[in-house]
């Protein structure tokens, strides 16, 4: 039977259907170093997400390891080098998540700029009676910038045309046959931008890439919208800016630490705080399941992946 070391639990349905097909070492039960002490020479299979990761380390602590399955589109967590260096696959499930994923990008331009959740927290609180809130922004016809043209990104731009938005993007290179506008100056994209989307992947190529003088130029009167990954942002300029009141909202499903959330957020009206939730519905969660036991039951018949990374 093929033994798989998990690294952190999933749903309670996936943890008990892995259970029932393979031999599972939960190392998140136990002791972690007696496990691998004991285990690590019998392990095949390393299922982990791309909140759990899997490091350097770890692969050269596995002599036997013959492939790392993933839940999750991100896998800047999983060191892909050092796995390619001995020859052993890294898979992921991306494009089942694009769609909730975007959704809920634009759920956070139109929280953003409506305030909702301000809103609401204004009626809960019983304030309404003593008056009303600030006049809020519009979201029809404002111009919208994606960092990362990706699958994620083209599904942002394609909600957007419900709104008579404005489109245009950041990339390394021009997207072939993209309908939408290209620049290259991230600062000057930022700079034209009402909310400025990141939807690009994380890892060191991108690490703070929205810098303080990209913040500055999104200014006052732009929203940065987050669901890419937190390392992606200057995160203590990101808070300066917002504090200072020279970027004039965010709202963020990623940070730097998670779930460590920087606590000067907590009490900004303008700011939308949620926690990592981008794909977490019931039908993407189970579609992303679903895709990862494709790659490791496809690994295991013919030694391939269906998304290999």
């Amino acid at each position: 039977m093929t033994c798989i070391l998990q690294l952190g639990p999933l749903t309670e349905r996936f943890n008990r259907g892995l259970a029932a097909a393979h031999e599972v070492l939960r190392i998140w039960e136990q002791d972690a170093e007696a496990l691998l002490d004991q285990h690590a020479t019998r392990i095949d299979i390393v299922v982990t997400s791309a909140r759990f990761g899997c490091t350097a380390a770890l692969i050269e602590r596995l002599p036997n390891l013959r492939a790392i399955v993933s839940f999750g589109v991100g896998y800047d967590s999983i060191d892909v080098a050092a796995a390619k260096a001995r020859g052993i696959p890294v898979s992921n499930t991306p494009e089942v998540l694009n769609d909730c994923v975007a959704d809920l990008a634009f759920g956070l331009i139109i929280d953003c700029a409506r305030q909702m959740s301000r809103a609401d927290r204004f009626v809960r609180a019983g304030e309404w009676p003593s008056g009303g809130l600030p006049l809020a922004a519009r979201v029809s016809g404002k111009k919208l910038g994606i960092v990362g043209l990706g699958r994620i990104g083209e599904a942002v731009a394609k909600r957007s045309s419900g709104f008579d938005m404005q489109v245009r993007y950041h990339n390394r290179r021009p997207v072939a046959g993209s309908e939408f506008g290209y620049e290259p100056n991230l600062i000057e994209l930022a700079r034209w931008s009402d909310f400025l989307v990141l939807t690009c992947p994380g890892g060191e190529s991108t690490r703070n890439l929205i810098n303080r003088n990209v913040i500055d130029a999104l200014g006052a009167k732009g929203s940065l919208i987050n669901v890419s990954r937190g390392s992606v942002v200057d995160e203590p300029a990101l808070v300066e800016a917002l504090v200072e009141g020279r970027l004039g909202g965010a709202g963020l499903d990623v940070y730097a630490k998670e779930p460590d959330v920087p606590e000067q957020l907590f009490n900004l009206p303008n700011v939308v705080l949620l926690p990592h939730i981008g794909s977490a519905t019931e039908e993407t969660r189970q579609a992303m399941e679903e895709l990862l036991l494709a790659n490791l039951h496809a690994f295991l018949e013919r030694g391939e992946m269906l998304t290999a990374v």
